[in-house]
C-alpha cells in the first residue's frame, strides 16, 4: 500500500472523477473512499479513465454502520465493489467501532475475515478504533487489523492509539492529516497558521502542509490528504525530495493538544448516524 493516498471525504460525486484522475495523473497510486461518501461510482470511473492497470492502483473503502452485521457487511462488499466497477478492493475496512452495538460490529468484521479469505480482499482494517474497541474487535478476532484510519494532524496525535496500533502491528493510517478538520471548526489556530510548523515549512521551502505531510511520514504512519484543487494536489504530493531533522519532528510531535476535531467515536450511534447505503 502506498504510505501517501488521496482522499475523497466530503468531495462532492460530480467533482470526485476530475480530482482523482487529476490524482492519478500526479502520481498518486493509493484512493480512499468510503461508501458514505456517496462517491465510489465516481472514484471507480476515475481509476479507468487514464488507461491504467488496475494492480498499479490501491483501492480503499469503507463499510458504513448501517451494514454491520456478517451477512450484511458481505452484501457492502457486493454494493462496494459493484459501484468502483472492481472484482476485489485492495483495503476495505469497518468505518466506526459503533460500540453501542459492538455485536454488529463483531459480525461485520468476522465478515472481512471471510472475504480476505476468498481472496475478495487484499487487507483487512479498521477506521476511528479506539484502544478498547481494538481490544474488544482481538478478543473474537483472528486477524488484526491492518489499518487503523484515525484523525491524527498535529494537533491531534493520539498517542494511546497509537500504541495500540502498534501492539498489534496496525498500522495507523491518517485522516485530516495536514488539520484540515481544525480551520473549518472555527475555533484556535490553524494548524495551517501555526507558527511553529510555518518555521520548519520556511526552513524547508516548503508549505505547512508538506511539511505535516513529511512528518507523517517520517514517523511511520500512512496519511490521506484531500483536495480538489490541481495545485494542492501537486503540492500534497511533492514530499518525497526532502527530510524533517529529529528536532523538526519534535517540534512538531509537542503541538499536541489533545482536542478532538471530529465526532467522538463512542457518539456514532445507529440512530444518530445510521443511513442507507444504495445498492450497485
Amino acid at each position: 500500500m502506498p504510505a501517501l493516498g488521496f482522499g475523497v471525504f466530503q468531495t462532492p460525486p460530480e467533482e470526485t472523477v476530475n480530482a482523482v484522475e487529476t490524482a492519478l495523473k500526479t502520481g498518486y497510486r493509493h484512493i480512499d473512499t468510503a461508501a458514505a461518501y456517496g462517491n465510489e461510482r465516481q472514484v471507480g470511473e476515475a481509476i479507468r479513465r487514464p488507461g491504467l492497470d488496475r494492480d498499479e492502483v490501491f483501492i480503499e473503502t469503507k463499510v458504513w454502520i448501517s451494514d454491520y452485521g456478517y451477512d450484511q457487511t458481505l452484501h457492502a462488499f457486493d454494493k462496494s465493489a459493484g459501484k468502483l466497477g472492481v472484482d476485489r478492493i485492495d483495503l476495505f475496512i469497518l468505518h466506526q467501532a459503533l460500540p453501542g452495538r459492538f455485536d454488529l460490529t463483531r459480525e461485520a468484521y468476522r465478515a472481512l475475515e471471510t472475504l480476505l479469505a476468498d481472496g475478495r480482499v487484499r487487507a483487512i482494517g479498521v477506521s476511528n478504533f479506539m484502544p478498547e474497541h481494538l481490544n474488544a474487535l482481538m478478543e473474537q478476532a483472528t486477524i488484526a487489523p491492518a489499518v487503523n484510519q484515525v484523525e491524527m494532524h498535529p494537533y491531534f496525535t493520539q498517542p494511546a492509539v497509537q500504541a495500540a496500533d502498534t501492539a498489534l502491528g496496525t498500522l495507523t493510517q491518517a485522516w485530516s492529516p495536514i488539520g484540515g478538520i481544525t480551520s473549518y471548526r472555527g475555533t484556535g489556530t490553524s494548524t495551517f497558521d501555526d507558527p511553529a510548523i510555518g518555521a520548519v515549512a520556511a526552513a524547508h521551502g516548503r508549505t505547512p502542509a508538506q511539511v505535516m505531510l513529511r512528518w507523517h511520514l517520517q514517523e511511520g504512519r500512512s496519511a490521506i490528504p484531500k483536495s480538489v484543487k490541481a495545485e494542492r494536489i501537486a503540492e500534497n504530493f511533492s514530499v518525497f525530495d526532502f527530510e524533517l531533522t529529529d528536532a523538526e519532528i519534535a517540534t512538531l510531535d509537542a503541538l499536541d493538544t489533545g482536542v478532538r476535531g471530529g465526532p467522538e467515536p463512542d457518539a456514532v450511534t445507529l440512530e444518530a448516524f445510521g443511513r442507507d447505503i444504495p445498492e450497485a
